[in-house]
């Protein structure tokens, strides 16, 4: 465990569920119309190859985390990256990648989809733009 200090607030830097449940989940994917439930999001952390949770140290509350999913061996893809509104612009989303891409080092293809309005995020932490294809099925966002 890490501790880094963000104003008053200590945030941990987890790469691990231990001690995480569904109840430490809350707050996430704002403004999804149909967004994953706190249990779906616990199984999407728990089907994940990598994972970095961001802990607020005072609540013990999740409050960022950065998930992905690949093959073990060559490629990985990093789905989500959130920050609760109320920690967001304090460096946690930074970190949360910082994290991910250290883990991901080995690998040949890192992955990241976004929108354009967040692609210079990305971009500053040594991702460049690329094309991509997607299929989105909205009645599936929840996960359920």
């Amino acid at each position: 465990m890490l501790f880094v200090p963000r104003g008053l607030r200590m945030i941990d830097y987890r790469m691990s569920l231990d001690g995480i449940t569904a109840e430490r989940l809350q707050g996430f994917f704002v403004g999804w119309p149909d967004p994953p439930s706190p249990a779906t999001h616990l199984r999407i952390l728990q089907g994940s190859a990598a994972i970095v949770l961001a802990i607020d140290e005072s609540s013990g509350q999740v409050v960022g985390f950065i998930n992905a999913i690949g093959d073990g061996v060559h490629a990985a893809f990093i789905p989500n990256l959130e920050v609760l509104p109320a920690y967001q612009h304090q460096g946690i989303g930074s970190e949360l990648v910082r994290r991910m891409l250290v883990q991901l080092t080995e690998y040949y293809a890192v992955d990241l989809v976004c929108d354009p309005d967040v692609q210079s995020f990305y971009e500053r932490l040594g991702m460049r733009p690329a094309r991509a294809m997607v299929i989105r099925r909205y009645d599936r966002q929840s996960g359920a």
